[in-house]
């Protein structure tokens, strides 16, 4: 987990060990916008919010800088 500009963040690893998918899978979410991640040196990190919005079933509006 990283802290960025106050919010916390994981990895795609971590994530996956979060909601108990593959890797592959969270990089799919990530491609197909159902998880939305910022790469930062080269690494895909979620905001825990859009973590915890995904496991609700609420979608977050992507129009946003989340």
């Amino acid at each position: 987990m990283k802290i960025i500009y106050d919010e916390k963040h994981h990895n795609v690893k971590e994530v996956a060990e979060i909601l108990g998918i593959s890797t592959t899978t969270v990089h799919n979410y990530v491609k197909n916008g159902t998880l939305k991640a910022v790469k930062i040196g080269g690494l895909w990190h979620i905001k825990e919010t859009v973590i915890k919005a995904y496991l609700d079933g609420t979608k977050l509006d992507n129009s946003k800088d989340d």
